[in-house]
C-alpha cells in the first residue's frame, strides 16, 4: 500500500480504528461518494474550523449521497475527545503508523519556527461510488473549501 494513488484510480481498501472502538474501512462506503479530509492536528484552530465548516454541511453531504470521514495521525482517544467537542457526526479515523497518509501522499516537509519537519500537508480527496479518485485538493486554506468540496461532490 506505499504506491501514490492517482486521480481515476481505483482507491485501494483500507481500514483503520475510529472513534467508537470500531474499526473503518473503505468498503463502508461502497455504493456513496466519500470525502476523505487529512488535517494535521486534533484541537487546533485550523482543523477545528475545518472540521467544523464539513460538519455544518454534513446535511448537504448526505443528501449528495456522500459520506465524510477526517484522518490525522492523532489516536483515537485524542479523536474521541476532538469529536465530542465539536459533536462531529462523521468519523475521525487514526493513521499513526500513516499508512493511508502515505498512499495518498500527505506527508510533506513543513517548517515552523525555521525547524523542519514532517507532518500532515491539509488534502481533500473526492472518491466516486466505486472507490475511484475523482477530484483532490492540497495545500488546502480552509475558508470556502467545504462548500467547493459539496459542489464537487453535488456535480459528481
Amino acid at each position: 500500500m506505499t504506491s501514490k494513488i492517482k486521480t481515476g484510480a481505483k482507491v485501494p481498501d483500507f481500514a483503520l480504528p475510529t472513534t467508537g472502538g470500531e474499526t473503518w474501512r473503505l468498503q463502508d462506503a461502497a455504493g456513496e461518494k466519500l470525502v476523505i479530509y487529512f488535517y494535521p492536528k486534533d484541537m487546533t484552530s485550523g482543523c477545528t474550523r475545518e472540521s467544523q465548516d464539513f460538519r455544518d454541511l454534513y446535511a448537504a453531504f448526505r443528501k449528495a449521497r456522500a459520506r465524510i470521514v477526517g484522518v490525522s495521525r492523532d489516536s483515537v482517544a485524542s479523536h474521541e475527545k476532538f469529536k465530542a467537542k465539536e459533536t462531529l457526526p462523521f468519523p475521525l479515523l487514526s493513521d499513526e503508523d500513516e499508512k493511508l497518509c502515505k498512499l495518498f501522499d500527505v506527508i510533506q516537509e513543513k517548517s515552523l519556527y525555521g525547524r523542519k519537519y514532517l507532518g500532515i500537508e491539509r488534502s481533500t480527496f473526492l472518491l466516486d461510488g466505486t472507490g475511484v479518485l475523482q477530484r483532490e485538493w492540497r495545500k488546502v486554506k480552509v475558508p470556502g473549501h467545504a462548500e467547493e468540496v459539496l459542489e464537487a461532490a453535488q456535480s459528481l
